[in-house]
C-alpha cells in the first residue's frame, strides 16, 4: 500500500517518486514538506492493494501445491515436474522474445549448458568433494547460464532483428556440434548421468521420491516467476520494452540499446540455466539433445502459442509443450503434423496466442457480452471437432499405410474399424471433413457478426462512461 498525494492544482503522484532525498534530516525535511503541502490544501490518501493480483498469485501458488495431490500417478507427477521446468524456461525465453523483441533460435544453449554444469556439480557433490545441498544445484546451473549468456550475449546483442536471430542460430549449432566433439564434458551420445540422492536425508527429504523433486521444482518455479514478473516492473524492464518498440527513440534520449539488450540477455540466461539445473535433477541424465535446435524451436513455438505479448502466456505454452511432447506423441505418430497445423492457424488467426484469446473474452465478460456468444462458441467447437475427426482419420490412414504396412490395411481409429486401402473409408473421412468445414464456415459468419456487434456496443459503453 503506497501513499498518494493529490490536490486540485497538481496531478496525482506517488509520494516516494515525487521528490528526491530531503536536503535536511529525514524527519525534519519530511515534516516540513507535509506542513507545506497541508498549507497549500493538498491531501493524502492511501492507494489500495491490487486485490486481483494477490488473488492470481495466490491461485498460482495453490495450484502448484495442490496439483500433485490431485494427480497422484507417477506419470502425472513426472509431467507436472516437467511443466514446472518448462515454465521457467519459457518465461526466460519470453524475456527476450516478448519483452525485448529478440527472436532467438539458440535458447537451448543456456538451458542445456546449465543442465550440464549442474549434473557435473551433482556428481562432484556425490563424490564428497563439494559440500553443497542438492536443492541448490539448480542455482549452479543458473550461474552457468549467466556465464555463457555473458560470453555469447555480448556478441549476439550487438545486432538486433534478423542478424541477431541468425547469430543465435549459428551459436546454437556450434554448441550442438561441440557436444559430439567433446565427449569428456558432454558425455558423447550417452550423455552424463548422476544420482540426486546424496548423503543422509534432511527432515526426511532425500529427493528420491518424485513428489519431493516436484515440490523443489514448484518452489523454484514460483520464485522465478515472481522475480521475472518483478523485472518487468523495473526501469530496466520498461526500457527493454522501449527498445523493442522504438530503438531509435531510445538511442535519441541517450540510452545504449545494445547494453539494455545485453543485460536482459544475462537475466534470461540465468533463469534458463536454473531451468536446466532442475531438468538435470529431475531426469538424472543430460545428453546432447538438450542443446539441440529442436529444443530451442520448442521454446519458440510454445511461447508463441501461449502468447508472447502477455506475461502469463509462456506459462500456458509450457503446459502445452509438456502435454504435446508427452501425451500427444504417445497417442499418434503424426503429432508433429498436428502441432505444425495448430501453429499455422494460430499465426494466421490469433497471432497473440492463447493468452490474447483469454484476454479478449475477459473484456467481453467485463461488459456482460460474453453470454450472448456462448451458442456461437459451442457451434464453432462442434464444427471444428467434426473437421478434426475427418481430417485426422485421413492423416492416420495415410501414416498407417506408410509406417505400418506390415500390419495390413486394417486399423482402429476412435473405436471405429477402418481400412486404409478402402475407398469407403477415405470417402467417409472426406465427407466428415467437408461437412465440418461447411458447418464451421456458416457458424463463423454468424459468430463474426455477433462479435462485431458486441465490440460496437462495448465501444459505445466506454464512450458513455468517459463522457460522464
Amino acid at each position: 500500500m503506497s501513499v498518494v498525494m493529490s490536490s486540485s492544482s497538481t496531478p496525482v503522484a506517488s509520494a516516494g517518486a515525487a521528490s528526491g532525498p530531503p536536503a535536511a534530516g529525514p524527519a525534519h525535511g519530511g515534516a516540513h514538506r507535509v506542513h507545506a503541502r497541508a498549507r497549500r490544501g493538498e491531501t493524502y490518501h492511501f492507494k489500495p492493494h491490487n486485490v486481483g493480483r494477490w488473488l492470481i498469485w495466490g491461485f498460482y501458488a495453490l495450484a502448484l501445491i495442490v496439483a500433485p495431490l490431485m494427480w497422484t500417478s507417477s506419470l502425472a507427477q513426472t509431467m507436472l515436474s516437467q511443466m514446472g521446468i518448462a515454465i521457467i524456461a519459457c518465461l526466460s525465453y519470453n524475456l527476450l522474445l516478448g519483452q525485448g523483441g529478440m527472436l532467438s533460435f539458440g535458447h537451448a544453449v543456456y538451458t542445456g549448458l546449465g543442465a550440464y554444469l549442474a549434473i557435473h556439480t551433482l556428481n562432484v557433490v556425490g563424490a564428497g568433494q563439494l559440500a553443497l545441498p542438492v536443492g541448490l544445484v539448480p542455482v549452479v546451473g543458473g550461474l552457468a547460464g549467466l556465464f555463457f549468456a555473458a560470453l555469447f550475449g555480448y556478441v549476439s546483442t550487438k545486432k538486433s532483428g534478423t542478424p541477431f536471430a541468425m547469430i543465435t542460430l549459428g551459436l546454437g549449432e556450434l554448441i550442438w556440434s561441440m557436444s559430439l566433439m567433446l565427449p569428456e564434458f558432454f558425455g558423447g551420445e550417452g550423455g552424463v548421468s548422476s544420482n540426486r540422492v546424496v548423503g543422509k536425508a534432511v527432515w526426511g527429504i532425500s529427493f528420491g521420491p518424485q513428489i519431493q523433486v516436484y515440490y523443489l521444482i514448484a518452489i523454484y518455479a514460483f520464485v522465478c516467476t515472481a522475480l521475472l514478473f518483478a523485472f518487468t516492473r523495473t526501469p530496466l524492464g520498461r526500457m527493454l520494452n522501449a527498445v523493442r518498440d522504438n530503438p531509435e527513440r531510445v538511442e535519441f534520449i541517450g540510452y545504449d540499446t545494445q547494453w539494455v539488450r545485453f543485460l536482459a540477455f544475462l537475466i534470461a540466461g540465468f533463469f534458463a540455466g536454473v531451468s536446466g539445473g532442475l531438468s538435470a535433477l529431475n531426469f538424472e541424465i543430460v545428453n546432447a539433445e538438450v542443446v539441440g535446435a529442436a529444443r530451442s524451436g520448442a521454446y519458440l513455438l510454445f511461447t508463441f502459442l501461449g502468447g508472447a505479448t502477455f506475461f502469463f502466456g509462456p506459462i500456458i505454452g509450457a503446459v502445452l509443450m509438456v502435454v504435446a511432447t508427452v501425451l500427444l506423441s504417445e497417442l499418434t505418430k503424426a503429432w508433429l503434423l498436428y502441432l505444425g497445423l495448430i501453429f499455422l492457424f494460430m499465426v494466421m488467426y490469433a497471432p497473440g496466442g492463447i493468452a490474447s484469446l483469454i484476454m479478449m473474452n475477459l473484456r467481453l465478460a467485463a461488459f456482460g457480452k460474453l453470454r450472448s456468444l456462448w451458442p456461437s462458441y459451442l457451434g464453432l467447437a462442434g464444427a471444428a471437432l467434426t473437421m478434426l475427426v475427418g481430417g485426422s482419420a485421413m492423416v492416420e490412414m495415410l501414416y498407417h499405410l506408410q509406417l505400418n504396412e506390415a500390419l495390413g490395411p486394417k486399423m482402429t481409429y476412435l473405436g471405429v474399424a477402418l481400412d486404409a486401402k478402402s475407398v469407403e473409408s477415405w470417402f467417409g473421412a472426406g465427407f466428415v471433413l467437408l461437412t465440418g468445414l461447411g458447418l464451421f464456415e456458416l457458424v463463423r459468419r454468424e459468430f463474426r457478426a455477433e462479435w462485431d456487434r458486441a465490440q460496437e456496443e462495448i465501444e459505445k459503453e466506454i464512450k458513455r462512461r468517459e463522457s460522464l
